[in-house]
């Protein structure tokens, strides 16, 4: 008598996968708007990062596909802020995204870029106005008539989308509690995508274990969840040794290909998810311990790039109705 084959215990989940329910998603509330014209994307390409270039590549290609243009602007960083201006101006534009880092040793000067987009143009929620609200758990740009939504960085919401299509997220639980319960650990603490990230996990209910190379923070809405927004404590002396054996989730977006997270830490049965660019997972060896693992989540964050740029056309006709 045959042996049964045993089953895999891990399952892989592509971000095809994840990106194409929103994908319909987009389409539905773009048919469903009162915007007559093809809303347009205005990207731009000042770094000679190829990752960047796939990114744009990519954009470009899901925009087509999904009745939005694409406009895909290379300049050098020294015009970047007046192209940025002009475009800011411009009327056929309805979103901007830009292409960081820029100076990849002065974030000063990636942080000023980011708010040289206008906020009515910020498709990818960068500009202090989003960020202030993400980090505070604010949900609305206009109180309190929450007509218009405030806008959520492009790749940590699209880690969201993913938990959420994963089934992490608690639909039993009220909504902003989801994940109460749960322990999460990112690796990575950028201004961009790491700490927000843990910002959005923790106000949504988990214990987030922040991790860069200064060290450990954890981010949580207090004990039992009781705070509105997170809070934030240094954990002196702690490393992925202490973290990970306690995580659910475990998320990596190192940038160099030289990192990969310690399979022998992870727990039995995690999910793990890489937003890298770089593989932050030993492929193999995390499918023996994972029972979960998403290799790349760039085409959910093209998804929700395109999620983002409807809501801000959205905002704008609310604002021509008042």
């Amino acid at each position: 008598m045959a042996t049964p084959d045993v089953p895999k215990t891990c399952k892989v989940i592509l971000a095809d996968t994840i990106a194409k329910k929103l994908l319909g998603e987009v389409r539905e509330m773009l048919n469903k708007g009162e915007n007559a014209k093809k809303p347009t994307l205005a990207a731009f390409l000042a770094n000679d990062d190829p990752a960047a270039a796939q990114y744009a590549e990519w954009s470009k290609k899901t925009c087509e596909e999904n009745g939005f243009g694409f406009d895909l602007r290379k300049v050098n960083k020294e015009v970047l802020e007046e192209a940025i201006v002009a475009a800011n101006q411009d009327d056929a534009i309805d979103g901007i995204i830009v292409y960081y880092p820029i100076w990849t040793n002065n974030q000063q000067q990636d942080r000023y870029i980011q708010e040289t987009v206008a906020l009515s143009k910020d498709v990818e929620g960068l500009c202090h106005t989003h960020l202030f609200n993400m980090y505070h758990n604010v949900r609305f740009l206009d109180p309190p008539a929450n007509r218009k939504k405030s806008i959520l960085p492009c790749t940590p919401l699209a880690i969201v989308k993913a938990l959420e299509h994963l089934q992490i997220y608690n639909p039993i639980l009220a909504y902003g509690n989801r994940l109460f319960g749960k322990t999460i650990t990112v690796i990575n603490r950028s201004e961009v995508n790491g700490r927000p990230l843990a910002a959005l996990l923790a106000n949504d209910g988990a214990t987030v274990y922040s991790v860069d190379i200064t060290g450990v923070q954890v981010f949580t809405r207090g004990q039992g969840i009781r705070q509105p927004r997170h809070q934030v404590l240094d954990k002196e002396g702690w490393g992925l040794k202490d973290v990970l054996p306690l995580s659910d989730v475990v998320i990596g977006g190192v940038p160099t290909e030289n990192f990969k997270v310690p399979t022998e830490l992870i727990r039995d049965g995690a999910v793990c998810i890489n937003f890298s660019s770089y593989r932050n997972f030993d492929g193999p060896a995390v499918k023996e311990k994972a029972s979960i693992y998403v290799p790349s989540i760039g085409k959910v964050t093209i998804a929700v790039l395109l999620r983002n740029l409807v809501r801000l056309i959205d905002n704008r006709t609310q604002e021509n109705k008042e």
